[in-house]
């Protein structure tokens, strides 16, 4: 990754770099020494984002959060955010950092449900980045995608991601195995999905009947 940076030909400030620290280096130490290593691999003074790719149930969430704090003030990290957690645990990392928590990188695609922390990150001003968004692939095989996508002109993957980015403070970083790949995850910003097209794949995951069920108090 340092070498694809160093050897990159545009401008530093026209990328956004994250890294994260592993759940086996959570101590205030360790998190430090972590984060600092991941600097020199990349060849950068500073990151765009720092991360704690998944919570611990050893490490004191404070512990992590002060040394993420720490980087911040020294200039390492320009944003932290964290990864994985849950609203009890999100709202913990808010209420322990001296500055905002960013994003919080979940799995959330056409299948997986995260209206729970969706809803607390709304209410926050979080950003909810969406990993493995075309669920591993399986995206391409639904019906319900490929009827709208043909719709639209385009795949059932870009649909899916379409989905996403057309959620507020929703943001997706979908893997591609080949600039063709790379170029259509980046194709999605021609077309807009309709309510009724929106609330389709929200049935996906029982995203309607979850609501349901909440607003009834089940």
């Amino acid at each position: 990754m340092g070498k694809a940076l160093a050897d990159a030909t545009v401008d530093r400030d026209e990328l956004f770099v994250t890294t994260k620290v592993w759940r086996t280096n959570l101590e205030y130490d360790d998190f430090l020494q972590s984060a600092r290593r991941s600097l020199e691999k990349l060849g950068l003074e500073t990151v765009d984002l720092l991360l704690i790719h998944w919570p611990s149930r050893s490490v004191p969430l404070d512990e992590t959060i002060e040394a993420m704090n720490e980087l911040q003030s020294a200039g390492d990290v320009a944003h932290i955010g964290v990864s994985n957690f849950s609203v009890d645990q999100l709202e913990r990392a808010r209420e322990l950092s001296d500055t905002p928590i960013l994003t919080n990188q979940v799995e959330y695609n056409p299948y997986t449900d995260q209206a729970d922390v969706l809803e607390y990150c709304l209410e926050n001003e979080i950003i909810l980045t969406a990993y493995s968004p075309l669920a591993k692939g399986k995206v391409s095989d639904d019906e319900t995608l490929a009827k709208i996508a043909e719709r639209h002109g385009k795949t059932p993957a870009q649909v899916a991601l379409r989905w996403l980015l057309q959620q507020e403070r929703v943001a997706a970083i979908p893997k591609a195995s080949s600039p063709e790949h790379l170029q259509a995850n980046l194709d999605v910003f021609d077309f807009e999905l309709t309510d009724e097209e929106m609330t389709e794949i929200f049935d996906l995951q029982g995203g309607l009947l979850t609501k349901l069920q909440r607003a009834l108090g089940l």
